[in-house]
């Protein structure tokens, strides 16, 4: 059953189950559908437990479970992820527990060899040669789909594809971060031990990942077809120019069945925005994402950082910052072909179903197909059973109320986690690299000791500016005008486009490797991220963003 709380009933946040959950905005912001809450769900735990076991890590899985509509995750150990343990037990009992168990010493084997022999470099390889061309294939297929000529059992079997696909690609999306985000992991966490600070040891990854930075081009490319034209709208554009037209049609071809405001099913797809698209493309400019001076960028950083490393200690330095450089593009390519296409393809498919529904007095509006759970889509399509219109609005009520709630950052009993050197050696390296990952992308959340407006600085420039503080990347495009500070509470591919005309970012969740850290360091940009107050920042204030120093002031 869905519930909510009410001024009479506050909500208990009771623990999805045994163990300490973290609470993750990074995806999603509160107020999930139903849809995306099965697809992280099954999506997370099983693709983090396949490749867990491929390389080796000491842990059964990551987990997801929400809780009044907001993501909560927990790391599960290797051995006893079925109860809490408030306790740790003595520390000469884990070091024989962890030789002697067999699911350990399976496990160190495992990581043994993959340390040894790093399997990230082939799966980028396979990647790029067989999944995403497959990938894009399969959600080209669904986009060619005629929604409105379709009959009831014809859209019904392409909604039904459409959900298998995304349940795939959920436990695809988790496996393939294995293997981009742990070299990554491994990267920084060489470097913090030798007392380089994440911050400055990332600067080397910049101009690895020119998924990030490609719609910024594209855009541009479109606006520099144009020339002095200023056409009003996308007919007027295609009229004005037969070159601006065919950039248009390519970018859409490519980029306008996806999500673009958010990762939820209720998000956007470009498609649905054209005042917007082409008011970014209006705005669009190129130069700070120059390839060039990124890789300039790139090894100048990455000579500051080598020149601290000791001697003894610059081939392993070597081999790591390639490792994580040739993985960058597949982690930030990740997301938008295996999830956010196809999820955007799924909401056009749910809002015909809705369209239908509501002309037949099942629905009061289209929208409230996505309240809809996704086994109870088919059903409520082809012979209307289901719940009732009544219901889903009710559903749609709940939602909204939950996500104006204020989540606690944790739930249940602390679990005291072991330190990494009571494992094996190769157990105790992937142990290490799961905590960093997920510390330096801020899923462990901000650090509340901290001034609310001092973060991790991405750049090395300090940037003055107008403060827009945005809820959404829809409310963000709406709002912003170049040179803006976007200030929000975290960043995901939907800020893409509103990014390229940001002069600063500001966040309050996140780390060194979040979204808007990367795009931040691609584009050129001045960011804080993870500073916790940061959303209390008056809209419209004058702010400086300084990079360096990692802290936003109020001018």
């Amino acid at each position: 059953m869905v519930t909510t709380a009410t001024s009479t009933n506050p909500p208990a946040w009771d623990p999805p189950g045994p163990g300490t959950w973290s609470l993750d905005r990074s995806h999603y912001p509160g107020g999930v559908t139903p849809i995306s809450r099965w697809i992280m769900e099954t999506g997370m735990e099983s693709g983090m437990r396949r490749v867990f076991g491929e390389l080796g890590a000491p842990l059964d899985s990551i987990t997801a479970r929400f809780v009044h509509g907001f993501m909560y995750t927990r790391i599960v150990p290797l051995v006893g992820g079925g109860r809490t343990a408030t306790k740790l037990p003595p520390l000469w009992l884990l070091r024989a527990v962890s030789r002697v168990h067999p699911r350990f010493r399976e496990r160190t084997k495992t990581a043994a060899r993959s340390l040894a022999r790093p399997p990230g470099p082939a799966v980028v390889s396979r990647w790029q040669r067989e999944l995403k061309p497959s990938v894009l294939a399969r959600n080209g297929g669904f986009a060619a789909f005629d929604l409105g000529g379709a009959d009831d059992a014809a859209l019904a079997r392409h909604t039904r594809a459409l959900l298998d696909h995304l349940a795939e690609m959920g436990d695809l999306h988790f496996w393939l971060h294995g293997y981009d985000l742990g070299p990554i992991a491994r990267y920084v966490a060489l470097t913090s031990s030798l007392g380089v600070p994440t911050a400055v040891s990332v600067g080397a990854l910049v101009g690895a990942s020119p998924s990030t930075a490609a719609p910024r081009r594209q855009l541009a490319a479109i606006r520099a077809a144009l020339g002095d034209a200023r056409p009003t709208t996308l007919d007027e554009l295609r009229a004005a120019s037969p070159a601006a037209s065919a950039l248009l049609d390519a970018y859409l071809a490519e980029r306008g069945h996806t999500l673009v405001t958010g990762y939820d099913l209720d998000a956007y797809t470009l498609a649905e925005l054209p005042e917007t698209l082409l008011d970014t493309i209006l705005r669009a400019e190129a130069g700070a994402d120059d390839e060039a001076a990124l890789a300039a960028t790139a090894r100048e950083a990455a000579a500051s950082v080598r020149a601290r490393v000791p001697a003894e200690r610059r081939a392993e330095f070597d081999a790591r910052l390639a490792e994580a450089r040739e993985v960058m593009d597949m982690r930030d390519d990740n997301g938008p072909t295996i999830f956010e296409q196809p999820a955007g393809l799924l909401r056009l498919a749910l809002l015909e179903v809705g369209r239908r529904l509501t002309a037949r007095g099942a629905m009061e509006r289209p929208q409230h197909a996505l309240e809809l759970a996704h086994d109870e889509v088919v059903p409520l399509l082809v012979d209307g059973r289901g719940p009732s219109a009544a219901e889903l609005a009710r559903r749609a009520q709940v939602r909204k109320a939950d996500a104006a709630l204020t989540p606690p950052l944790t739930l249940g009993p602390v679990e005291p986690v072991p330190p990494p050197d009571v494992l094996p050696g190769p157990l105790a390296e992937f142990a290490t690299t799961v905590q960093v990952a997920m510390a330096e992308l801020g899923m462990l959340g901000p650090d509340l000791s901290a001034d609310g407006l001092s973060g991790t600085g991405v750049g090395t420039t300090p940037y003055r500016g107008r403060v827009r503080r945005s809820a959404s990347a829809e409310e963000a495009f709406e709002a912003m005008e170049p040179g803006d500070v976007l200030v929000v509470r975290a960043t995901s591919p939907a800020f893409n486009a509103v990014l390229s005309i940001a002069g600063a970012v500001v966040t309050a969740d996140g780390g060194p490797l979040s979204h808007a850290a990367v795009l931040a360091r691609e584009l050129g940009i001045a960011a804080v991220v993870g500073a916790h107050g940061a959303l209390d920042l008056p809209d419209g204030a004058m702010v400086e963003v300084d990079p360096v120093a990692g802290v936003v002031r109020v001018l």
